[in-house]
């Protein structure tokens, strides 16, 4: 016979899985996304263009936007605005 505790665990299990699927079909996106950005990103810096700084933020906009992503980012960096190497903001007391 099964007990209560046996179809509690059975349904955390399934919420468990549900849950680590809902993630991944999210998170796949914006890991390809990141990728994808992050070569495109490596190319414009060997080029010479434009030096682009690669930060957390940097990476965080590319995974979201993709390939806009990475556009704003390196037109941000050649207008010296931001993810631009000297593009550091000053503190103010």
């Amino acid at each position: 016979m099964t007990t209560g505790i046996e179809i509690g665990l059975l349904v955390l299990a399934v919420l468990v899985l549900a849950a680590v699927y809902i993630t991944l079909k999210v998170i796949k996106p914006l890991v390809y996304n990141a990728i994808i950005g992050l070569v495109l990103l490596f190319i414009i810096n060997l080029t010479g263009v434009v030096e682009v700084d690669i930060t957390l933020f940097a990476v965080a906009i590319i995974a979201v936007a993709g390939v806009p992503g990475v556009v704003l980012v390196a037109l941000l960096a050649f207008l010296g605005v931001a993810f631009a190497p000297g593009a550091v903001a000053p503190l103010v007391f």
